[in-house]
């Protein structure tokens, strides 16, 4: 097969006659921002002045020559990786292709149309707002979108995003701006080949054991006419082969296989993430006519559901070993798709696995993500929950719109089967829970808009997509694995049993009490499911980031641009509300963003902590969110500039692989670890309470022994024990799990409310000296209590650790790892080092003298 890529790109909207540059993949908004058309759309309100580019049609052309060797073949293929959205396509002036779906892949026999010399290909793009309003219109009701910004779109409340099959966020959400884009949004080009051409190779995974992977090779194959011939099958130096036979057309052929002794692929943690390449190629006569390569990982993985004591149980099972699944809800990392490098990809995946993860979640109302994202993962070994991309709002159910749904499902579906990283494949994000058809009263209030008719006929349309096509799609043609309606759910009762509007003992959980509902951050504590597959807490990025889309004079918490760039309707007040709850009020604006970090690290702290102390019962917690795709205040771990705020650090120590938690009221204080290692810890607990100065008030130290895997309560002691008569303001309870001198797990703690802690500013000291390997290390110490220490550079990356205690008399060493162009994080020297704590950042009246 030979192919030639189309690049040489024009564009212009149609009701104008000026071609313009552009670059594809790429979109509208892109094009007219790199030809100085508009402004910068993230920058202050730009966003608000470029809806009226939605409204208009779009034309892009491209001039292209058909290279000999392409020219030669019998067969010639135009294919669209992704077309966004409603696209008539012309070659050389004659309609090949009416497009109507991003996610598909469009491919199309053009050799007849294709000419001598210059050829030209014009794609019309219909704006998919007046594309979708008479389609509103005609129905004669609004189908539920709660995240639709079309106020914003100049629409009122006419809501259009469900009828669009197209990124869902692209109209707006509660972290992202309203861009509704159009465009060549992945790669073009043409193909050819003659004879034969393998389309497809699948490598099924029928039973994978340590001992043997059992596998069939599925190759599809297109041919000119009748043929006959030869298989082969290598991989891991291994063949095989088998005659094969196929007819003109598409055709299926394919050959079971066995690899003995395997080396399998394991997620993060617990072992390599192994992998194997596959060839298959049609032979004759011992020539090789055609071949195709696919990479993959050998594993046993399933979602085990079983009854137990406290309901069913809700965890990945890999290789036979059950899997806490420890991690975050990726949504695509810019509102303009092609804008993402390969390199912000690796900074996201190297960033999840220096942040000691294993999964992430493709969350369901961006997009089917780029090849390249889950070729990393199975790189890395992160699995991966893949939602299809339905969010939030209740979908149509006419005969055209599952026929695309169908169609998109079984591109995806083929496009993802053969990455060993794909874990589950989820029909919606939180539509179930927030319909909630079997309990009245439940559900986020859509069902009192409609009648009891058009209730029944929206959840049949419902259960048309979510319970029939979307499953029966994923069984036939990825039957490995595990298909989940929606998320959350408890179970497919059908009834009032199904739907996980509450903590319950089976399903998966959203919470949002802390947060939507301004519930304190000690119900993360009382409500823990079986599996948490969203919560999260909003931040500010650093004050770096911020300045890049306001100025100076726009710094604060309700300016325009601040509420601009805060898509959650109270954001900034619900922020403030939850530090004057918990934290000492901040001095001004900028030293609100940082104290805002802090809050929102302290937050997704003690939920990770609750959910992993409570294993076995929970088996995975993936927090809200792990990235941005625009310059926002959300609940991003990392900003769009993928700069790492303070709970990218927090989850990092608390996805550590054996973990310490404390946990106090007025009377006892309560020590647990928490491993998730295949084998058994022994270690030291030594419990020390400090006063601010770092002096030695009470000691204790205990022998703790857990099993592989397990959570323990490890030491309970009465609080008046360990405090004695000193005032609880003025102390620090550490406590570290040590094997020898070495330091497996540790945590602070504080025995009264934060904010009412005695903080004196203190004197830093920073020692720079090589450490092994050459790497330059920092190494700080303090003459009183620091609070939440910010080591910050002018350079990019990441510290080994960042917004920590530091404690008088208890150095603390760390290094700086630079931001590389391939992704990932080089031990490097930090220039121009900045370090700052709590201290810097509160009011006087919130600060002591030293004695």
């Amino acid at each position: 097969m030979i192919e030639q890529q189309l690049n040489n790109w024009t564009f212009k909207a149609c009701d104008e006659q000026q071609w313009l540059p552009a670059v594809v993949p790429g979109c509208v908004h892109t094009d007219l921002l790199r030809n100085g058309l508009i402004p910068d759309p993230f920058y202050g309100t730009n966003e608000h002045d470029l809806q009226w580019i939605d409204k208009k049609d779009w034309e892009y052309r491209s001039e292209f020559e058909v290279g000999p060797e392409l020219q030669q073949l019998s067969r010639i293929n135009l294919v669209f990786e992704g077309l966004d959205t409603y696209a008539d396509v012309y070659l050389n002036e004659q309609p090949i292709l009416a497009a109507d779906n991003m996610f598909r892949i469009w491919k199309i026999d053009v050799k007849e149309q294709l000419k001598p010399g210059i050829n030209t290909l014009r794609i019309r793009f219909r704006s998919p707002i007046q594309e979708d309003l008479p389609k509103l219109e005609q129905l004669g009701y609004a189908l539920p979108a709660a995240n639709d910004q079309s106020e914003l779109g100049g629409l009122e409340n006419k809501r259009v995003s469900v009828f669009a099959r197209k990124a869902p966020y692209h109209y707006g959400w509660d972290w992202g701006p309203r861009f509704v884009t159009s465009g060549i949004w992945r790669a073009a080009r043409l193909e050819g080949w003659t004879q034969l051409q393998i389309t497809d190779l699948y490598i099924r995974q029928d039973e994978v054991t340590a001992n043997a992977a059992k596998l069939t090779a599925i190759a599809e194959v297109n041919a000119e006419a009748n043929w006959a011939g030869t298989l082969r099958i290598t991989a891991g130096g291994e063949q095989w082969e088998q005659p094969v036979q196929v007819t003109a057309g598409q055709s299926t052929v394919s050959m079971e296989i066995e690899i003995t002794n395997p080396d399998l692929w394991w997620c993060q943690g617990l072992g390599e993430a192994n992998l194997y390449n596959f060839q298959a190629e049609l032979m004759f006569d011992e020539e090789s006519l055609v071949k195709r390569s696919v990479r993959t990982g050998l594993r046993d993985l399933k979602l085990v559901r079983e009854k137990d004591e406290a309901g069913v149980s809700f965890y990945f099972q890999l290789n036979g070993v059950p899997v806490y699944a420890k991690g975050a809800n990726h949504i695509p990392n810019d509102s303009f798709t092609a804008e993402v490098t390969r390199e912000r990809y690796l900074h996201e995946i190297g960033s999840a696995v220096e942040s000691n993860m294993n999964m992430l979640r493709v969350w369901g109302g961006g997009i089917y993500e780029e090849d390249v994202f889950y070729e990393l993962c199975d790189e890395h070994g992160l699995l991966v929950w893949q939602d299809f991309m339905f969010a939030c709002s209740m979908y149509p159910g006419d005969e055209a719109f599952l026929n695309s749904v169908r169609a998109e499902a079984e591109d995806n579906v083929k496009r993802l089967r053969n990455h060993p990283s794909i874990a589950l494949w989820c029909g919606n994000n939180e539509i179930d829970s927030a319909w909630a058809h079997y309990v009245e009263d439940a559900g986020w209030g859509w069902k009192k808009d409609y009648s009891h008719e058009i209730r029944e006929k929206l959840w049949a349309d419902y259960q048309a997509i979510f319970h029939k096509l979307l499953p029966d799609v994923v069984a036939e043609l990825s039957p490995g694995i595990t298909y989940w309606p929606s998320s959350p759910l408890r179970n497919l009762t059908g009834d009032q049993e199904q739907h996980a509007f509450k903590t319950t003992g089976d399903g998966d959980i959203h919470y949002w009490g802390v947060w939507h509902a301004v519930e304190p951050f000690e119900n993360y504590n009382k409500n823990v499911g079986r599996f948490m597959s969203e919560y999260g807490f909003q931040s500010f990025p650093e004050l770096k980031s911020v300045l890049e889309y306001a100025p100076e004079e726009a710094l604060a918490l309700e300016s325009e641009i601040m509420l601009a760039h805060q898509k959650n309707g109270r954001g900034n007040q619900l922020i403030k509300e939850y530090m004057d709850m918990y934290l000492p009020e901040p001095k001004d604006f900028k030293s609100f963003l940082y104290m805002s970090q802090v809050l929102q690290a302290e937050a997704i702290t003690m939920a990770i902590e609750a959910h992993r102390r409570s294993k076995p019962y929970c088996m995975g917690t993936l927090y809200w969110q792990m990235n941005d795709c625009w310059p926002v205040a959300s609940w991003a771990g990392m900003d769009y500039q993928g700069r790492w705020k303070a709970l990218q650090y927090a989850v990092k120590r608390s996805f550590a692989p054996v973990m310490l938690t404390v946990q106090s009221t007025e009377d006892i204080v309560k020590f647990h670890a928490v491993s998730d290692l295949g084998t058994a810890v022994q270690a030291d607990l030594i419990i020390e309470l400090r006063t601010s100065a770092g002096e030695l008030a009470a000691e204790k130290s205990l022998q703790v022994s857990l099993a592989a895997g397990e959570s323990a309560q490890v030491a309970s002691f009465s609080t008046a024990e360990l405090l004695g008569d000193r005032d609880p303001h003025g102390v620090i309870l550490t406590a570290a799990l040590k094997q020898g001198e070495k330091v497996i797990a540790a945590r602070e703690h504080y025995l009264t409310p934060e904010k009412e802690l005695k903080l004196a500013k203190p004197n830093i000291k920073v020692t720079e000296a090589q450490g092994e390997n050459g790497v330059m290390v920092y190494t700080l110490e303090t003459d009183t209590l620091a609070r939440q220490v910010w080591l910050s550079t002018s350079e990019e990356g990441i510290f080994s650790d960042n917004f920590f205690d530091l404690i008088p008399g208890q150095p603390r060493t760390v290094e700086f790892k630079l931001r590389s162009g391939e992704g990932s994080f080089v031990p490097a020297a930090a220039s121009a080092l900045e370090v700052r704590s709590m201290a810097d950042f509160v009011g006087a009246e919130s600060l002591v003298q030293l004695a």
